[in-house]
């Protein structure tokens, strides 16, 4: 089973596929493409991240069960972002440019986790600005088929053990089905 876990930032990703993987260690555990890519700020640092998610997730030698820390779909809606808040020149065209790699991508996810960012508050400095919008642009990106394929699409919000139980009994349902 392949999970991608998605939300905004500062909405509680890290914390809740820790806990899972310790209650699930077969699951492989793909980190932040934010502290793995240093592509500086700005729109060339969210497609630079969201090629890297998509890359991972196409790659043949991917073990059969993961858990990434967000995906492709997650940097498509910083760049909608970006653009809705007139921050970009030119984000609504990577949008329109990067999103048939994040479809492709998506095709490999059988379960899509989106964390509503009302569980946590943020700072000034963690741009509440860009968070709302980011959490707006992912939830319309995730409600079209084109890019989200057949993933299973699971909202999430509450506290960190509500929201690891629900992630536990959703893999749990989808387990019982399939060989993992």
């Amino acid at each position: 089973m392949r999970i991608v876990v998605s939300g905004t930032h500062a909405t509680g990703k890290s914390t809740l596929i820790s806990d899972f993987a310790l209650t699930r260690p077969e699951f492989a555990v793909l980190p932040d493409p934010f502290d793995l890519v240093d592509a500086g700020p700005g729109s060339g640092s969210f497609v630079a991240q969201l090629r890297f998610s998509a890359e991972r997730l196409l790659d043949p030698a991917l073990p059969p069960a993961v858990i990434a820390e967000r995906g492709p779909l997650d940097f498509l809606a910083y760049l909608a972002a970006i653009d809705e808040l007139g921050r970009a020149g030119s984000a609504a065209e990577l949008v329109h440019r990067e999103a048939a790699l994040a479809a492709r991508a998506m095709a490999e996810v059988d379960l899509l986790v989106l964390l509503a960012p009302d569980a946590i508050a943020v700072p000034e400095d963690e741009d509440p600005e860009l968070r709302e919008a980011m959490a707006d642009a992912l939830l319309d990106l995730a409600g079209d088929p084109d890019l989200t394929g057949t993933a299973r699409i699971l909202e999430l919000a509450g506290d960190p053990a509500t929201r690891l139980a629900a992630l536990r009994s959703a893999v749990s349902g989808w387990s019982s089905g399939h060989a993992l």
